[in-house]
């Protein structure tokens, strides 16, 4: 039987994303994005989220299918996001995902956003060993996985008990008068810095702390004392040391964690995912650990790190091939879908 063609819908945010895979080749990973609709307000507004999402989605979809150069007939399967996310976004891509699979008679799965994360490494890299771990980076999430079956069981072992790295970042761009949103305009001014110019603290790395959970509240408010220090002494803020110590303070707690957890458990495989994986001092010193730790790194390319519907449809794939059931027709969002849920 010939690998299933899978069309991946990824609505969970402020990206419009429809992906189209077959197997585990991409054909097509088309995208729409309200980020520039956002930047006014320093942050996603779900209402605009969801209006710009039934805007796009139509075009987004024959955008991929004309790139994948196949037709809706060819399609054998449809993938689509469930959570978690924002509940009216998710709604949008529910809604053209049923329709999609409905009138095409194929299957519907719905998947989790941050397995689909995990899945997309397929892509690049081929089939991921089964046990990996991933530490995925996004401006909703910073979490540990451990990944036995990527198709049937993830556990989570760690995740951010306040704000993740991601929306650390914005928070602190904000507060250099760095552009929304806040990743690459701090890794860019960071290249100038110095990353030890300022010791900014590393949270929940004490000894009685929670092992592999992240807490980045305290670092984003040390780093905003420390500007606000020196702008009330009436000081220059150097921009790029404090956005070059930032980012390394990042960095340095998200590795060392993940390392520690792959230690740990045993495992030598690491995929690195979410859109702060993007950060080339992230994923610098992820290679530079991994390497002397004899722990194999898998980081996908840049584009398929931030939410797009290759994701979601390289994991649509993956449980189609395992024979997992699909999703009922009644499949619903689910905003805080946990993370041991691959499928709802």
């Amino acid at each position: 039987m010939s690998e299933p063609l899978v069309v991946g819908f990824e609505t969970s945010c402020d990206e419009t994303g429809v992906g189209v895979v077959r197997g585990r080749t991409l054909l097509a990973d088309a995208l729409a994005t309200s980020v520039a609709e956002h930047e006014r307000f320093g942050g996603v507004v779900p209402e605009i989220a969801s209006r710009a999402h039934l805007e796009a989605m139509v075009p987004t979809v024959h955008r991929a299918l004309a790139e994948a150069g196949v037709a809706a007939s060819d399609v054998d399967a449809v993938a689509v996001t469930a959570g978690p996310g924002l509940t009216g976004a998710l709604l949008v891509g529910l809604a053209a995902a049923k329709a999609y699979a409905l009138a095409l008679d194929v299957p519907l799965y719905g998947v989790n956003h941050l397995a689909a994360h995990v899945a997309v490494d397929e892509l690049q890299h081929g089939r991921l060993a089964e046990p990996s771990l991933a530490l995925l980076v996004s401006g909703g999430h910073s979490s540990l996985l451990l990944v036995p079956d990527l198709s049937r069981e993830v556990t989570s072992l760690g995740r951010t008990v306040d704000d993740a790295a991601g929306e650390a970042f914005d928070k602190v761009a904000r507060v250099l008068g760095l552009p929304f949103p806040g990743g690459p305009p701090i890794d860019r001014a960071a290249r100038e810095g110095d990353p030890s110019a300022i010791a900014f603290p590393r949270g929940l790395t004490g000894p009685r702390d929670a092992p592999y959970d992240f807490s980045f509240s305290g670092l984003k408010t040390a780093v905003a004392r420390w500007v606000e220090a020196r702008q009330r002494a009436g000081e220059p803020v150097p921009v790029a040391d404090v956005a070059a110590s930032f980012q390394e303070a990042v960095a340095d707690v998200l590795t060392a964690k993940a390392v520690r957890a792959c230690r740990d458990h045993g495992v030598d495989h690491l995929v690195l995912g979410g859109g702060v994986a993007a950060n080339s001092r992230l994923r610098a010193l992820a290679e530079e650990r991994c390497a002397a730790a004899g722990i194999v790194l898998r980081v996908p390319r840049p584009g398929l790190c931030t939410d797009n519907g290759a994701m979601v449809a390289a994991l649509g794939s993956r449980l189609a091939e395992a024979g997992v059931e699909p999703s009922a027709p009644d499949l619903g969002a689910d905003s805080s879908l946990p993370i041991d849920v691959v499928t709802p």
